[in-house]
């Protein structure tokens, strides 16, 4: 997911309470009924843009309005110099943005919410090949031209088994990387016969590609040792910012249907969709 990976954060949007010069259980209390400002890429489609199209735009206008806040952006590249971390350190460490959209759960850079869905890497290839992939380690595999996210657990995954010099990389999200609906249409035009990438970054642009399909990638413990492909995500806040997070963790555990709804009408497809009601679950 380097455009969002989950393992490094691949560049997401960012949600965020507008009163960042408050102390934190202040500014918690301001975006009941004040702003909340949202700290968002101007232009990395399907997460975010200024015209609201991404599903990080969708699922802030949602938890605006369950705050009784006024959304706001403060629009950031996510993807410049520095990556994700230098993001976070700029806007939301600095506090220009006070909660960040779309965060892997446990990630010690912030304070991570529980997870309001979870989400894995997939294989995309046409539908009428057929092809009997399960995993990383079916046989199958070895015998196609195989394209990956580059930077990513995929990559990892790939070089264990000896295959990541055989493969194609390609660098979806960076600054002058690869866009989602690029991959895609490597697959199309036959560049590949099968993509491997992180499913949030694809699900909006699959249904211009109907003869493609996916399957997911499932966790692997074959080389010895885990290998995690599904990541359960979530908003994320200052570390000082516990109110604000038991604010947030409130409203997921409420509304986490209605979350997820938005995400599917947006094309990202969720594992264990029923688990998440509590951390238990997932």
């Amino acid at each position: 997911m380097k455009s969002i990976n989950p393992t490094m954060m691949f560049a997401a949007g960012a949600l965020v309470c507008a009163f960042a010069s408050l102390p934190p259980a202040r500014a918690a209390a301001a975006a009941t009924h004040g702003t909340l400002k949202v700290c968002a890429d101007p232009n990395y489609l399907p997460y975010s843009d200024r015209d609201g199209k991404g599903f990080e735009n969708a699922v802030a206008r949602y938890v605006a309005s369950k705050l009784g806040a006024t959304l706001d952006y403060t629009w950031a590249d996510s993807r410049g110099h520095g990556g994700f971390s230098e993001y976070l350190s700029r806007n939301l460490d600095s506090g220009h943005c006070d909660v960040v959209m779309n965060m892997p759960y446990g990630n010690q850079e912030e304070l991570t919410t529980d997870p309001y869905y979870v989400s894995s890497y997939v294989f995309v290839f046409k539908k009428d090949k057929g092809y009997d992939l399960k995993s990383l380690n079916s046989p199958e595999l070895r015998k196609l031209k195989v394209g990956f996210e580059s930077e990513t657990p995929v990559e990892t995954g790939l070089q264990l088994r000896g295959m990541v010099t055989t493969a194609k990389p390609y660098n979806v999200g960076g600054k002058s990387g690869t866009s989602p609906r690029s991959v895609l249409e490597a697959v199309e035009n036959g560049t590949v016969d099968v993509m491997i990438t992180w499913q949030p970054s694809i699900g909006a642009y699959l249904k211009a590609f109907p003869d493609l399909t996916t399957v997911t990638l499932p966790n692997s413990r074959a080389t010895g040792s885990p290998e995690m492909y599904s990541f359960p995500m979530s908003m994320a806040v200052r570390k000082d910012d516990k109110t604000l997070k038991t604010r947030l963790d409130a409203l997921i555990k409420t509304n986490r249907p209605q979350l997820q709804a938005i995400l599917k009408k947006h094309g990202v497809e969720m594992t264990g969709e029923g688990a998440g009601s509590t951390m238990n679950d997932l």
